[in-house]
């Protein structure tokens, strides 16, 4: 028996086994396996390791996605996660190659995907508070968002999560630096019902100069005042 002799079930649970680029090798070996790798019902969990696979045509992005997983585990990710006025020359043309890669990849998530129930970012510098809020605009049935040692997510994420995460039942900010204490506290207080979860986060130090420390703290303090 043929593979091509399975009926339109059977080819999308075999398909569901396969990587990536394995999906899209066998969808390119007859017009009845493409349509298979095509169908949105195969491309409702995606997982990348690296921004570079952001770029690849191996997927499908639509409103089937539910899961989103975007993991960087590479000793590249200590120069992106590096304060910018720490970074030498060679450090500052290698993350402005990437800059925006991951940023771009999720405004056109927040475009085409809806009906995203949970976002998982790890190891991503360049992602900032802005991307994060329109994602939390645009895909109002997000339950989960995890960020780990995403470095230019601040207290606005938080204050963004306030005001438009009202479906958000888990909230993850684990090592990241620039988020403060009073930010966390903000969230406890608005949106109790949320698992928040801050490990290492409001403890580290933030990429602030030393001589700035000082005024972030008090303009932290202030803004949970209001």
């Amino acid at each position: 028996m043929h593979i091509t002799q399975l009926n339109r079930e059977c080819l999308l649970h075999l398909f569901s086994f396969l990587d990536k680029n394995s999906r899209k090798n066998l969808g390119k070996t007859c017009r009845k396996l493409l349509e298979v790798f095509q169908d949105p019902l195969l491309w409702s969990l995606l997982n990348f390791h690296s921004p570079v696979d952001l770029k690849k045509d191996n997927f499908l992005l639509g409103p089937a996605l539910k899961h989103l997983s975007i993991c960087w585990y590479s000793e590249r990710v200590k120069v992106c996660n590096t304060e910018d006025w720490m970074k030498n020359s060679f450090q500052k043309d290698f993350c402005k190659r990437h800059e925006n890669t991951v940023s771009d990849f999720l405004l056109d998530v927040c475009n085409r995907c809806p009906n995203l129930l949970s976002l998982t970012l790890s190891g991503c510098g360049h992602v900032t508070d802005d991307c994060i809020l329109q994602l939390l605009k645009n895909c109002p049935n997000l339950k989960s968002l995890k960020l780990e040692n995403c470095v230019r997510i601040t207290d606005h994420t938080l204050k963004a999560v306030t005001f438009h995460g009202a479906s958000l039942q888990i909230l993850h900010v684990d090592f990241c630096r620039n988020v403060t204490q009073a930010g966390l506290d903000r969230v406890r207080e608005k949106c109790p019902s949320v698992m928040l979860r801050a490990e290492r986060s409001a403890n580290m130090i933030p990429d602030s100069k030393p001589e700035k420390r000082l005024m972030l703290e008090k303009a932290s303090r202030k803004w949970v005042q209001l």
